[in-house]
């Protein structure tokens, strides 16, 4: 490992310590800190998976029963079915944090709930009233998927930025430290050697004379 090009003095010595206990330090807090967010981006795939097959499922039992309707129903009578609206709503985007992530958080009130249909039955068939119903109900599950989709994602990204971060101190910045500290000490070691060698010498020819 290639060490730095500092002077061997005990003051660039002490200095060197320094930086090199706070690298251990920190490489622990950031090793930690992907440990947890690997924990938490496991627990979010896993319900991600959940959750897309539930509103995979129930999306494929919607469109089925518009194709039903379609079937059906006049094709002008359809679509001035899915032209009538009466439910009003708003989606609130707020963040949280996690481990440093700022992950969204989508949330909407109560008006985008089904619940009652807004046209007349007469024309229309049970399949498409079972249809708008569960696209109605799937809706919130829509909103809350992509929250942990974009969560997991930020996450991912954080998590191979702190795996550089901890590479970078582990592979790089402690072993050069290190590498440094110990030819600073021996060089200081070998001066402090020198000097006492001179002193004995200095020292015998005064006692000779």
């Amino acid at each position: 490992m290639t060490r730095l090009n500092v002077n061997a003095t005990r003051m660039e010595l002490s200095r060197l310590k320094a930086r090199l206990k706070t690298a251990t330090r920190g490489h622990k807090l950031l090793k930690d800190k992907s440990d947890e967010m690997v924990r938490r981006f496991i627990v979010l795939a896993k319900e991600n998976r959940t959750l897309r097959r539930e509103v995979e499922r129930e999306l494929i039992g919607a469109l089925n029963g518009f194709v039903i309707a379609k079937a059906l129903m006049p094709s002008p009578v359809l679509e001035e079915v899915l032209c009538v609206t009466d439910s009003d709503f708003k989606i609130d985007v707020s963040t949280r944090n996690i481990m440093g992530v700022e992950a969204p958080v989508f949330s909407v009130d109560d008006g985008v709930a089904y619940k009652s249909l807004s046209y007349g039955f007469a024309s229309v068939a049970s399949d498409f009233d079972e249809s708008v119903e569960t696209l109605s109900n799937v809706f919130v599950k829509l909103l809350k998927l992509a929250e942990i989709e974009k969560t997991c994602n930020m996450l991912a990204i954080e998590i191979e930025k702190n795996r550089r971060r901890v590479n970078a101190l582990e592979f790089v910045m402690i072993p050069q430290l290190e590498e440094t500290i110990k030819y600073i000490t021996m060089k200081l070691d070998e001066n402090e050697r020198g000097n006492l060698t001179r002193l004995m010498k200095v020292k015998t020819m005064i006692n000779g004379k």
